[in-house]
């Protein structure tokens, strides 16, 4: 099982996508904490937004789906901290897409972001929580990794594989006491989800997500998931036959 944490003053925390949404969320209520918050984004004006000045902050802007560009945060991360002690990929992109309507360069970006970069963000981290001999990887990935969902077409599968991805490293890493955690939203209320033109059952603030987020660090299962009031229910969907899925999720959905 995952080390527990439930004091983070003075941690040292990447964010990897800390903009805006969870991310933004997150890192507020990290400094809030007294944690050490590193913040990276693509949009460095947004970071310092989030931010605020607060002392232990570390602006780390940089381009997940540019390989170079995560690979020298990196090393400015290890320049100032010397390593890191909790590292979090919540970076993510999301375009709503039918069978009919798919479009390979969008696609193409959102792999990139969705499972490429949590590979390279892997890449970097996993070497030193080895040397250290202690520290967590947690990748904020979605409940449409469950199951094929409509208009889910490319962001559904890539969460997806993101979830297996962490359960293979967790199944490595957890013997050498290196905690890896999945984070499973529901609908949270994000620039990403205002791309919905359907109603999101049990919407939820960035700034709950956080708080659901920190409650499950606190805890030592591999998986975070909120809210549950939703997550329950898509836990069953996913355990449905296809002959009581297909029918159901189309009279559910609407599609």
């Amino acid at each position: 099982m995952n080390p527990k944490i439930t004091e983070w003053k003075d941690k040292r925390v990447w964010l990897l996508g800390a903009s805006s949404g969870i991310g933004a969320a997150l890192g507020q209520l990290l400094l809030a904490h007294g944690a050490r918050v590193a913040l990276s984004a693509r949009n460095s004006d947004r970071l310092k937004v989030v931010a605020g000045g607060a002392p232990g902050s570390l602006l780390l802007p940089c381009d997940v789906a540019d390989e170079s560009s995560l690979h020298a945060a990196w090393h400015e991360l290890l320049a100032e901290w010397g390593g890191v002690d909790v590292a979090i990929y919540l970076a993510g992109d999301y375009l709503p897409m039918r069978a009919w309507e798919l479009d390979m360069e969008k696609a193409r970006h959102m792999i990139a972001v969705n499972m490429t970069g949590a590979v390279c963000f892997t890449a970097c981290v996993v070497p030193q929580l080895l040397k250290q001999n202690a520290g967590q990887i947690a990748f904020v990935a979605s409940v449409a990794g469950y199951r094929g969902l409509p208009r889910s077409l490319i962001y559904g599968p890539t969460k997806a594989a993101l979830i297996n991805f962490a359960e293979a490293l967790y199944l490595d890493l957890e013997p050498k006491g290196i905690g890896v955690r999945v984070i499973n939203p529901g609908f949270v209320a994000t620039p990403l989800t205002a791309q919905n033109d359907f109603s999101m059952p049990a919407l939820i603030t960035p700034e709950a997500a956080a708080q659901a987020t920190l409650d499950g660090f606190a805890g030592s299962s591999f998986e975070i998931d909120f809210p549950k009031r939703f997550t329950r229910v898509m836990k069953l969907l996913a355990h449905l036959p296809y002959r009581l899925y297909f029918p159901l999720v189309r009279r559910l959905t609407g599609a």
